[in-house]
């Protein structure tokens, strides 16, 4: 059991702090962290309960609905939710990378707890394919969610909702073509490991670019100036 709850909980702890601490100005506070990860670890369990009774009910009626629907919408909207109403106005977002930080704390909370749920019922040896594979995949959908929630905060009113869009719907699309992929069967891996690499990528720029604004931020605070992006 021990090793199991290990298994599930290390590459989780792992990614949030590589992404925690990429935070090059302030450092965001653990407590407030350590919260946004336990509401992603707790959302967890109602939707998985909402999974169980839209598959039991087979109101997925295809692959490509249960990738994109009712998988990845509801899991990437409750992730968008709790972010939006419980960390966006939350004193300690205070600058771009901010969004980041948050954003992968929940959604390596809820992988988590998925984690280690899924290991109990199949497994330790499935622990190395979980690891690169569903927890990574939720936080690299978290560095683009964050990227931009963080875009958005610091934004002019005109651009908010733009921004606020873009960090539900992006990782949502990427997170159900990530399901889909995983209905491919025999072909699945061919399709999954470029993804994969695209995926990093795009987060990694995501997290680069979010220095930068952090950096514009912080020179127009200096020079007494509202930062624009």
């Amino acid at each position: 059991m021990l090793a199991i709850f290990s298994a599930g909980i290390a590459p989780g702890f792992a990614l949030l702090s590589y992404f925690y601490l990429r935070d090059k100005y302030d450092t965001e506070p653990v407590f407030t962290v350590a919260k946004a990860f336990i509401y992603g670890a707790i959302l967890t369990f109602p939707t998985m309960f909402i999974q169980y009774v839209l598959e039991e009910e087979g109101l997925a009626l295809s692959n490509v609905a249960d990738a994109f629907f009712a998988v990845s919408l509801l899991e990437e909207f409750v992730k968008w939710f709790i972010l939006y109403y419980l960390i966006y106005q939350h004193v300690d977002f205070d600058e771009p990378y901010d969004g980041i930080v948050y954003a992968t704390s929940v959604s390596l909370g809820f992988a988590t707890i998925e984690n280690i749920l899924y290991l109990f019922a199949y497994g330790v040896e499935h622990a190395f394919v979980r690891a690169i594979l569903p927890v990574s995949s939720h936080a690299l959908f978290g560095v683009i969610m964050g990227f931009y929630l963080g875009k958005a905060k610091f934004s002019p009113e005109v651009q908010k909702r733009r921004w606020l869009a873009f960090s539900l719907f992006l990782p949502f699309m990427l997170h159900g073509l990530y399901d889909y992929i995983l209905y491919l069967e025999s072909s699945w891996v061919y399709y999954m490991v470029p993804f994969m690499l695209f995926l990093w990528w795009l987060a990694l720029k995501k997290v680069k670019q979010a220095h930068i604004l952090t950096e514009r931020h912080y020179h127009a605070a200096i020079n007494g100036k509202s930062s624009s992006f």
